[in-house]
């Protein structure tokens, strides 16, 4: 009787197991999901300030291109004309970013740096372990108990 039992409680531990198990593996889909939504979110939000951006700072660029140039002509100046030359390189860098390829060869970059230069990436001290944070909250509450006295 005892082993038909042991032999059910077995059967019934290892189907819970199976059913954590499975609950894990969706709750970590999801938050994958997630994190990509916030991510993409994000980089939505960029790019569409920069578009943003790029409508203040084109009509700026025109002004005083257009102001700069009507001055030179008028007395005779080529000097006045400089400071086009810098601020066409910025414009030319947010019009690269809010409707060129910019995004493209920054993601072929960093794909690039992962794989070949990963060393760069680590971080100091390594990546955090739970002791560590543990670690460091124990201290921190140590710390808040003897303030507390």
């Amino acid at each position: 009787m005892g082993f038909l039992l042991s032999k059910s409680m077995d059967a019934n531990q290892q189907k819970q197991q199976e059913f954590m198990l499975h609950n894990a593996r969706l709750q970590m889909e999801r938050q994958i999901l997630m994190q990509n939504q916030m991510r993409e979110r994000q980089m939505a939000m960029q790019i569409a300030w920069s578009r943003e951006f790029l409508k203040y700072f084109g009509t700026f660029f025109t002004l005083t291109t257009l102001g700069l140039t009507v001055g030179a002509i008028k007395k005779r100046k080529p000097s006045l004309f400089a400071p086009v030359i810098p601020l066409s390189f910025f414009l030319t860098y947010q019009v690269d970013m809010a409707y060129g390829t910019l995004v493209y060869r920054m993601r072929g970059e960093a794909e690039s740096i992962m794989a070949s230069e990963h060393d760069r990436l680590d971080l100091p001290h390594g990546t955090p372990t739970f002791d560590s944070i543990e670690k460091s909250r124990r201290a921190r509450s140590s710390l808040a108990s003897l303030l507390e006295k």
